[in-house]
């Protein structure tokens, strides 16, 4: 059979093998009204803690600069907390203040991105309106911002090398570990410091992982008693 009779059939369908995806991204693409409208309304966000979400709306690290911060390279916010005692020269903390605000000030962008993107899909999923293209497309952006998100705070740890001299990065570490060690677990459970920590309790290993972001509050309420 000639081609010619099938094309505009053959048109019309890759038309719409375009459209669909392209409508699917549309609806959720950043920046669009319902984007602005989730950021602007403060929309709450049931799958997130309000915790991550307190973070992310001041542009603190989270944990998203944990590769660095965990490997010895310390970020521009915990040098200025130590800068007497490492010790910073003038120019070393006119030069982490700076960067310590650009990361903040683009954390702090981008973390609204990305809270606007979860309470979008938490929208759809409300609404009845998601498909298995949406939520491909949504989990795109998502997962982008938050590449972006870890970037942002990753890039400051590593522009730090740049500004420290490395017996500085060593006294860092050292002061670090120090705080660490002092601190003890119950010291990272809401409403608790490093002196009402009991030295029974020093043994403690309570979900680490949990300690440091989110905390869980069925879980760390008898280890508030405990601790207290």
């Amino acid at each position: 059979m000639p081609l010619t009779p099938l094309l505009p059939t053959l048109c019309v369908g890759a038309f719409l093998a375009v459209l669909i995806p392209l409508e699917a991204m549309t609806a959720v693409a950043p920046g669009d009204e319902r984007t602005k409208a989730a950021e602007k309304n403060n929309v709450k966000i049931r799958s997130l803690d309000q915790e991550d979400v307190r973070a992310l709306k001041q542009g603190s690290g989270a944990n998203f600069a944990d590769a660095a911060e965990l490997n010895g390279v310390p970020g521009p916010a915990s040098l200025l907390e130590l800068k007497d005692r490492i010790p910073l020269d003038a120019e070393q903390v006119k030069e982490l203040q700076a960067l310590d605000q650009r990361t903040t000030e683009e954390a702090q962008k981008e973390g609204r991105s990305y809270l606007a993107q979860e309470a979008k899909l938490e929208e759809e999923f409300r609404s009845g309106n998601i498909n298995d293209g949406l939520l491909q497309t949504a989990l795109g952006y998502i997962e982008e911002s938050r590449r972006k998100l870890r970037y942002i705070h990753l890039s400051a740890h590593l522009q730090t090398l740049n500004i420290l001299r490395p017996e500085q990065i060593d006294r860092y570490q050292e002061l670090h570990s120090r705080m660490q060690s002092a601190a003890g677990p119950c010291s990272s459970l809401p409403g608790q410091s490093a002196g009402a920590m009991p030295a029974t309790l020093t043994r403690l290993t309570v979900l680490p992982q949990k300690v440091a972001y989110t905390i869980d509050t069925a879980a760390v309420a008898p280890l508030q008693m405990a601790c207290n």
